[in-house]
């Protein structure tokens, strides 16, 4: 238990009416009685060490990863990966090399096909070829870690550009992190990288940018998915702002899908096949250049593209150095995290629902039920956003626009934030009304996100409510982790239930229904 936990559990143990007398009563106790045999105090220190260890090999492979992708495009070229390490120890290790590739492929099939390294399986790999070779484990990876930061150098130039890429990257995701489950702020953090990027290390270009994706169509199901342009550049916005491309339009977008690889086009005018949404454009605005970059999920499956392109700009000036084209790689892989990341926050939704009507039928006595995700901030200031609040019928408003909490301007909620510190179902009453915060939590066991129950003037719920909440929430606890789970893995998800295999949105609150189906056949 860490220090919160620890209080959080004596708080709710001995409840809000115990005399101050009896409290010191239990504290004595508690000192007197709690004894640790040198064996637990042994396997305590081993835990701590171990623990402090992976974090560290962790830290140091991030690092090594970013070192190695000095333009920030968030993967690492296999083969070029492959033809460093083949010359680690004189080329001794290409037997535990290529065994280690090999495994390598096993875990992730699609390496095969985009021979791409996220930073996962960049280090993934280092510690398969480590466990390949006789001796320490440790040691070899240490070795490999030096040989590896020897083999790339950087110039200081070339550095600085790169810390300044990194840093408007890590905007994109916080936008993610800050934004509840809406996406504008963003495709407004995109645009805005972009744009800092051609201001300070693209010659000041003048450029168009635009995000589409992938959208199925409803309208003909027969021509195949449809590419919806949801983010642009603010001149751009009046003609091609949510318009459709399809595959029997001209456009170059769905070839660079199709080869799932940026398609570059340096004279527009030239090419005969560039799709112009403004059609009044001026012949002297069509002699920029064009990129296309497809974006890549974590299963590295294409859901739509960036594209960019200089047609506005007068001096005629291309999209043509490679550093500019793979940070514009960079972006797309930013841009993946942060828009899954709202995904995966949608699809908590979306279980929270789910839970939240499978529940209410069977527990009357539940008053309203709130529900909270955890929006982290800097130097540890998080923020929490109400999303769902769910009254005493059962009647549901989610918020489009989440109420945001912050911990110093709450004083009466302070049971929330206590909830998100100790990561523990807290017990409290306000006004006399009292309240469950049960915490969902992340895979390392940090709060995600809360329900707020509200219990009225009873203390506690009924026994056969009492046990119908604790089934919910085991089970909604079980489908967040999964989906989690399956965001970390790069790996397609096996379906369990046939009714899995339909679109994202409603699999996730399917999710919870399956392990309350599985729960239930175990117990036959």
């Amino acid at each position: 238990l860490t220090l919160p936990q620890f209080v959080q559990l004596m708080d709710n143990f001995v409840g809000e009416d115990i005399s101050l007398p009896t409290l010191k009563r239990l504290t004595a106790f508690i000192k007197k009685e709690y004894k640790q045999t040198e064996e637990e105090r042994k396997k305590q220190l081993e835990k701590v060490h171990h623990m402090s260890h992976v974090a560290q090999r962790k830290q140091l492979l991030e690092a090594l990863f970013e070192k190695w992708d000095s333009n920030a495009c968030g993967s690492l070229d296999l083969e070029e990966v492959v033809a460093v390490l083949s010359t680690f120890e004189g080329g001794m290790g290409e037997e535990a090399l290529m065994k280690a590739k090999e495994q390598l492929c096993s875990r992730y099939p699609q390496l095969s096909r985009v021979g791409k390294l996220s930073s996962k399986a960049f280090q993934t790999f280092l510690e398969l070829i480590a466990s390949n070779f006789t001796g320490n484990e440790d040691e070899t990876i240490d070795n490999l870690v030096t040989f590896l930061t020897t083999s790339v150098e950087q110039s200081h130039s070339k550095s600085s550009q790169s810390s300044a890429r990194r840093k408007w990257l890590q905007d994109i995701q916080q936008a993610a992190e800050t934004s509840g489950t809406r996406l504008e702020p963003v495709y407004k953090a995109v645009i805005k990288v972009l744009s800092q990027d051609m201001e300070v290390h693209g010659e000041n270009k003048r450029i168009s940018a635009y995000i589409a994706l992938l959208e199925e169509n409803q309208l003909s199901p027969e021509q195949g998915q449809a590419l919806r342009y949801v983010a642009c550049t603010a001149d751009d916005a009046p003609h091609v702002l949510n318009q459709a491309l399809h595959r029997d339009m001209k456009g170059v977008s769905f070839a660079a899908i199709d080869q799932g690889k940026p398609i570059y086009v340096p004279r527009v005018q030239l090419h005969g096949n560039v799709h112009f949404w403004n059609s009044d454009r001026p012949v002297e605005e069509t002699e920029g250049s064009f990129l296309v970059l497809p974006l890549y999920d974590a299963h590295w499956r294409v859901f739509g593209i960036l594209g960019l392109d200089t047609l506005q700009e007068q001096c005629h000036k291309s999209i043509s150095l490679t550093h500019e084209i793979t940070f514009y790689e960079g972006v797309c892989h930013a841009f993946s995290k942060a828009y899954h990341h709202i995904c995966m926050q949608e699809n908590i939704l979306q279980v929270a629902v789910s839970a939240l009507d499978w529940l209410y039928p069977r527990t009357p006595s539940i008053h309203a039920v709130t529900t909270y995700l955890v929006a982290p901030g800097k130097d540890k200031n998080y923020a929490l956003y109400k999303v769902i609040t769910t009254d005493n019928t059962g009647q549901k408003e989610l918020h489009s626009s989440p109420v945001v909490l912050l911990k110093e301007e709450n004083l009466l909620r302070d049971y929330l934030f206590k909830c998100t510190d100790s990561s523990e179902v807290t017990l409290t009453s306000v006004y006399g009304e009292h309240h469950i915060a049960v915490p969902l939590h992340d895979l390392s066991r940090q709060t995600l996100g809360m329900f707020d129950i509200s219990i009225g003037q009873h203390k506690k719920l009924p026994p056969q409510e009492q046990k119908d909440l604790q089934k919910m929430l085991k089970m909604a606890q079980a489908a967040c982790s999964e989906i989690l789970q399956r965001s970390l893995e790069e790996r397609e998800p096996t379906p369990v239930l046939e009714a899995e295999r339909v679109a994202d949105m409603r699999h996730a609150g399917i999710l919870f229904h399956r392990f309350m189906l599985q729960e239930l056949r175990e117990c036959v």
